[in-house]
């Protein structure tokens, strides 16, 4: 940690559905010094937040406005629809867009997911919130089309949910101002890429004190084997000799 970096924080944000917990966990082992604030916000105002400097970083769905922004793309969400649990959708494994046809599905205001064509028949009303349209769902009055971590984020016991085999998904991305890249914004990437402590491209650890140079071990003096002429030969001549003479 530079001697700038001494008393800060990270400021953190993520839009709903969005879990950070392992990253930030992960962090809390390599950088204690340097605690995480979470900042939860909406996923409609998570690039103003980033540009107007309340926070470091933040996790948003794709597509977002990327000027001045850096993003890294991460992972791609199943894509479901919730429905009531005595419902005709409920009894299949999954669905298509085409099963969806007769029925009215709400379009929250704060949806993610980009349609080039919105599943089937218009609802009443948009609401202004994913979980808003949740409520609706669970009176009866539609069904709803959303990424699967929303779904078990408004999760209601009267209310399943069921993939959409077809539909567009959603992309959640880290992303941050590309001018304000700091030391403290390279270790948090590093953690959500997977880098070990040790990875070239991370903060370096402290150098570990140089080792002692190992001494030569001491030189034996081998006997060289006996060579043709050597005095191991006349040796063994030598014992020749003293033999007695050869029976007649």
């Amino acid at each position: 940690m530079t001697d700038g970096e001494t008393g800060r924080v990270f400021r953190l944000a993520y839009v709903p559905g969005v879990t950070p917990a392992k990253w930030v966990n992960v962090w809390a082992e390599r950088i204690p010094d340097v605690p995480v604030t979470l900042v939860a916000v909406p996923a409609a105002e998570v690039v103003g937040l980033l540009r107007d400097g309340g926070a470091d970083a933040g996790f948003a769905r794709l597509p977002i406005d990327r000027d001045g922004l850096s993003v890294i793309p991460l992972y791609v969400e199943t894509t479901v629809v919730v429905v009531p649990k005595d419902h005709a959708v409920a009894a299949a494994d999954e669905v298509t867009i085409a099963d969806l046809a007769d029925d009215e599905v709400f379009h929250p205001l704060d949806d993610t997911i980009e349609w080039a064509v919105r599943p089937g028949q218009p609802a009443f009303t948009r609401p202004d919130t994913t979980a808003d349209a949740v409520k609706l769902v669970a009176s009866g009055a539609g069904l709803l089309v959303v990424p699967q971590s929303l779904a078990r984020l408004h999760h209601r016991r009267d209310l399943t949910y069921r993939p959409v085999v077809d539909a567009p998904q959603s992309q959640v991305a880290l992303t941050w101002p590309a001018d304000a890249t700091t030391d403290l914004v390279e270790d948090f990437i590093g953690i959500v890429r997977g880098r070990t402590v040790n990875s070239s491209r991370g903060r370096a650890p402290a150098a570990a004190p140089a080792a002692a140079p190992a001494e030569k071990p001491a030189r034996r003096q081998a006997q060289k084997p006996a060579q043709n002429g050597s005095s191991g030969r006349r040796a063994t001549q030598a014992g020749r000799k003293r033999r007695g003479p050869r029976p007649r």
